[in-house]
């Protein structure tokens, strides 16, 4: 598995402000060549959320020397921007029942391993906020996201502003982070995550003869207050509208299509709300209040009861790159894939994106290091 540095994605330190070592990265602009040495297991990973830099500091540990490419100006991915809540189904029937056209294997795999993943996580320092989810259906572990990103990436050898070189030596790990901004686009919804996840990964492998799973089409995402509601990175968990099992949903003809069940995550209800609808609930609770604070359309009807304009956020892809449980791209050797730019594990529902970054880190830097 050894490999030069010819192909991996071009970056240099500069100079002025670029130069400067951020919190969670090194600051950098492409221009020559990343310099590797010749006498090391070398390993490209492109992307530094939680499973590009797990998979950075797993494969560290068991002797590679790893390399994180990062388009954007931090690392952390979406992580950073989640309320970072890692978690499985408590029981296995369970996850089946709310992902049904999942590829049973991966979901064994994280449903199996996430608990020693944790374990893991909490070896190498990082403090959970929650020792358990507040969920009786799932159990896990909710870290501060900032100190969980800077606890992993001071570990990693991360390169900011980096591009995933097309022409890339093997082997790598894709882990950009799915193809979430630009479902958002085609859609017209909102981007509830970060804004460099375009499906790089997908594309960069399809071109080299990977395949797709099913799903493609499907997200996991928030009711969000509608414009003019002003939403920043920092409002993506405080501004979701999770009171769908409480409202009825209006169509913008104040049609009623509220379904006669809500699953117990309303990941469903993101889906129905799709660019715009309704939520009509008899009393105002503290989301309500936050979204119209920050500009949303709130309106106090008639008969008494509260509407408000919400649409749909989109915060990752759920279809993606075919992988098998040691993360290995479909018909390509020497590439992984892990955290959202595989696909086939929430099939058909939702399950944690963070739990799946965090189990196919891992497995793809073991696998990596065979």
């Amino acid at each position: 598995m050894r490999c030069s540095s010819a192909g991996l994605s071009t970056c240099a330190s500069s100079t002025s402000s670029t130069s400067r070592r951020s919190r969670f990265g090194k600051s950098r602009r492409c221009q020559t060549p990343i310099l590797v040495s010749d006498t090391g297991e070398h390993l490209l990973i492109a992307g530094a959320g939680m499973g590009g830099l797990v998979a950075a500091v797993r494969a560290r540990e068991l002797g590679l020397e790893p390399v994180v490419v990062e388009k954007g100006t931090r690392a952390g991915g979406s992580m950073l921007l989640s309320s970072c809540v890692v978690w499985r189904h408590e029981a296995w029937e369970d996850f089946r029942a709310d992902c049904p056209s999942g590829d049973e294997a991966l979901q064994r795999l994280v449903w199996e391993r996430l608990d020693d993943a944790l374990a893991w996580l909490v070896s190498l320092g990082a403090e959970a906020v929650w020792d358990d989810t507040e969920n009786p259906r799932t159990t896990g572990k909710r870290f501060d996201p900032r100190a969980l990103t800077e606890l992993l990436a001071t570990r990693a050898d991360v390169h900011l502003g980096t591009e995933l070189d097309p022409a890339a030596d093997l082997p790598v790990v894709l882990a950009t982070g799915g193809f979430g901004r630009r479902l958002a686009e085609e859609r017209g919804l909102l981007l509830r995550a970060n804004s460099w996840s375009r499906g790089d990964g997908l594309d960069w492998a399809l071109a080299r003869g990977a395949s797709v799973t099913g799903g493609m089409g499907e997200f996991y995402g928030r009711v969000m207050p509608a414009r003019p509601a002003r939403i920043r990175e920092e409002d993506f968990v405080r501004l979701a509208q999770l009171y769908g099992h409480e409202a009825r949903v209006l169509d913008d003809e104040m049609r009623d299509i509220t379904p006669k069940k809500v699953a117990w995550h309303e990941n469903d209800l993101a889906q129905l709300v799709g660019q715009s609808a309704w939520y009509v609930v008899e009393h105002t609770n503290e989301r309500i209040e936050a979204a119209r604070e920050a500009g949303a359309t709130v309106v106090e009807r008639d008969d008494g009861r509260i509407a408000v304009h919400v649409t749909a956020g989109v915060t990752h892809t759920i279809g993606g790159l075919r992988v098998d449980t040691n993360a290995r791209v479909a018909g390509l050797d020497g590439v992984w894939a892990a955290g959202v730019d595989a696909g086939g594990v929430a099939t058909g529902g939702y399950a944690s994106g963070l739990a799946q970054a965090l189990v196919l880190g891992l497995a793809a830097a073991e696998d990596a290091a065979r």
